[in-house]
């Protein structure tokens, strides 16, 4: 009889990561670790898959996470991209060019705007004309778009957006050009904003198209031929994480690819939200630092924060976007902050003969000097090498053979003979400056949200977080860290804890007394529907199925609006209005009652419940301190020196067991450092918990 295996796949800029789970009884049943291939990250995921230890006879079900739309943007090395057209409003082809009033950097002279994504030979109108109020003024000619049409099909244009001035009032013209271009040219690919982003404000709409239709054909073609790919192989359906939190078809995805450009990091987040609901925790920060990045996002009561915008191959100043810098697009995200700081970050000497490290990353190939595949630069990991924090014999569990001595080499060559700095000596500036470079990304999603980190629980994962986690959080006030099971796999296992979720916004831009409470209910429920409907096309089976019916609102006039929840038992004005005025008085300080309140959008969010993992809780329990596999020396950030440390296993420690720093905690996917002054906890799920002496373990 055939059984069923859930496998989550993270392909991640250095490592891709999967984890295989018996939906049954919910245990992990196989997982690794094998290097990314930046060319071709569809054999990642196939190699990877046959590491696993699995029966033939099994029905797969791969859940997949990529960074392949973010390397799109960002315009990764042998990437063709495809040549992409716009059609518009007659008076409106420069939209994309002109953008908004934001200058990135107001003091640089020599600042240009990002590159319009098409150029503007590519850019045509139509002389069409809908109001605001989706009234058409001025009917569209087909003569005109068949004439558009022979010209993109002479041009050789392999995906076309269609974005029309006030369609998401009506997008009847938008339909026109749609069907009118598809029969001419079938084999275009075609994103029309009425599908992509019906809102308005039309820069933003414009810009969110057109990297969805940059996006289409390659996203298309990757996932077409990596579900081939696994068919050969069997019964295998394939899954994506969205950067909404929840999983997608694939054919949801190639119809929307930007609704995966955050995938990845959000796996993460996703995972930490799981685990903390697992041990009570509903405050936490997730923390992720790999071979590239490190990633860091906020959970308040068991909720991710969400935003609904984002600016995609723009620069960011210590994780923060710059805004104007990149391309709008408009799609929920789970919110995180991003900063170029992982194992592979290289350490280097700028022309005024300071230190620095990243942005540039050694990624997979060729990776750090440690890794004997030619790289040259040292990184963060030949520094956590030369400190003694990493055992060279240890990575992979051993199956990765590691040169100490080219690490060595390395800052000789790079550092010491520039500046004079002994290879200890920048070892341990390059991981100050890096946990200082972390703390910043940290901060964005924290303080500067109004959040204490002092009330949230660090979750630190990634094959490098545990190491850098304790030196954070005496940085920042954390009071509490956990360092989950599995951590240097843990994105890849917050793919089989996601929810299938599609999510949804309709325009209505009107006074909240002019709204009649039965249409606005209907077009609620209609639109609830749809998203059911493409629900049902995942063919997962769902625990439970509920939605999160939304109003986005605002005072009249005011440039941006709040996202309000509707209350389950009904649809009321008045109870919308109060619960707007308390939102904005808890983000803005105030409350204008008596003011004209406007509501601009419907949102809606439809989940279907999956069964979850079940982690296996440690049967064997003791309260004394284990013994420790040996001892080593090496540096700890919070007493600035070098110490004797004792090391541990993780896969022989038990429930209850304590220790206390210093101390190393090994395993096969990650190392973990419990610095002097510090204590670890093993809990019930394999868990390490880690406070400063004296707090209460619990």
């Amino acid at each position: 009889m055939e059984s069923e295996v859930r496998i989550g796949v993270d392909v991640g800029g250095t490592f891709t990561d999967t984890i295989a789970l018996d939906p049954k009884t919910g245990r992990i049943i196989s997982y690794n670790k094998t290097e990314t291939i930046p060319t071709s990250p569809s054999k990642s995921v196939t190699n990877s898959l046959r590491k696993l230890d699995l029966s033939k006879r099994v029905k797969l079900t791969i859940i997949h996470a990529t960074t392949l739309a973010t390397n799109i943007i960002r315009g990764q090395k042998h990437l063709r991209l495809p040549k992409i057209a716009l059609i518009t409003t007659k008076g409106f082809k420069d939209v994309i060019e002109i953008g908004r009033q934001k200058r990135p950097k107001l003091y640089d002279l020599k600042f240009s705007k990002p590159k319009p994504l098409v150029p503007r030979e590519l850019r045509f109108e139509v002389n069409e004309r809908v109001t605001y109020e989706g009234k058409v003024i001025k009917p569209i000619e087909e003569k005109e778009v068949l004439e558009i049409g022979r010209e993109l099909k002479r041009l050789g244009v392999e995906s076309l957006a269609i974005s029309l001035l006030h369609s998401y009032a009506n997008p009847v013209h938008e339909k026109i050009i749609e069907d009118t271009i598809k029969k001419l040219i079938p084999e275009l690919h075609i994103s029309a904003s009425y599908k992509v982003d019906p809102e308005h404000r039309e820069y933003e709409r414009t810009s969110t198209t057109v990297v969805n239709a940059l996006l289409k054909p390659l996203i298309k073609n990757y996932l077409e031929s990596l579900q081939k790919e696994l068919e050969s192989t069997g019964d295998t359906k394939l899954l994506m994480i969205q950067s909404n939190g929840g999983l997608a078809s694939v054919r949801e995805v190639i119809e929307l690819p930007i609704s995966i450009i955050e995938s990845g990091p959000t796996a993460g987040l996703m995972a930490t939200n799981f685990i903390g609901k697992l041990l009570g925790e509903k405050n936490l920060l997730g923390f992720d630092m790999g071979g590239t990045t490190a990633k860091a996002g906020s959970i308040i009561d068991n909720k991710p924060l969400i935003t609904t915008e984002y600016e995609v191959g723009g620069e960011a100043h210590m994780g923060r976007i710059i805004k104007g810098s990149g391309y709008p697009v408009r799609f929920p995200f789970v919110e995180l902050s991003e900063v170029s700081a992982g194992g592979g970050t290289v350490i280097w000497v700028d022309e005024a003969g300071s230190m620095k490290v990243g942005p540039v990353s050694a990624g997979a190939y060729p990776g750090p000097a440690c890794y004997n595949k030619g790289g040259e630069e040292p990184t963060i990991t030949d520094a956590h090498i030369i400190l003694g924090r990493l055992n060279p014999e240890m990575f992979l569990g051993g199956e990765m053979h590691i040169e100490p001595e080219l690490s060595l080499y390395a800052f000789k060559q790079k550092i010491t003979k520039e500046i004079g700095l002994e290879p200890d000596e920048a070892s341990i500036g390059a991981i100050k400056i890096i946990n200082s470079i972390m703390s910043r990304g940290i901060k964005i999603t924290s303080v500067e949200r109004g959040i204490d980190p002092r009330d949230l629980t660090l979750v630190a994962y990634g094959g490098a977080g545990p190491l850098h986690a304790c030196e954070l959080a005496e940085e920042l006030g954390f009071r509490k860290v956990i360092v989950p099971p599995h951590p240097g796999l843990f994105s890849a296992f917050g793919l089989l804890t996601v929810d299938a979720k599609y999510s949804a916004v309709k325009s209505i831009r009107k006074d909240i007394d002019e709204l009649d409470p039965t249409d606005l209910t209907n077009k609620l429920d209609e639109v609830e529907r749809e998203l059911v409907h493409k629900l049902e096309e995942t063919g997962l089976k769902f625990m439970e199925v509920y939605s999160v019916k939304m109003l986005d609102m605002r005072y009249w006039g005011q440039g941006y609006e709040l996202t309000i929840n509707i209350p389950k038992d009904s649809m009321n004005l008045e109870v919308m209005k109060e619960l707007f005025h308390e939102a904005h008085e808890k983000k803005y300080g105030y409350m204008l009652r008596g003011e004209r309140i406007e509501v601009v959008n419907l949102r809606v969010d439809v989940i279907g419940v999956i069964e979850k993992p079940q982690l296996s809780k440690i049967k064997n329990t003791s309260k004394k301190e284990p013994s420790p596999n040996g001892s080593r020396t090496i540096y700890h950030q919070n007493i600035d020196g070098y110490e004797e440390t004792k090391v541990y296993h993780r896969t022989k420690l038990l429930a209850n067991h304590v220790i206390h720093g210093p101390a190393v905690i090994e395993e096969y996917d990650s190392t973990t450092i419990i610095p002097p002054k510090w204590v670890a906890k093993i809990g019930s799920y394999g868990e390490i918990i880690i406070q400063r002496e004296g707090d209460l373990l619990g």
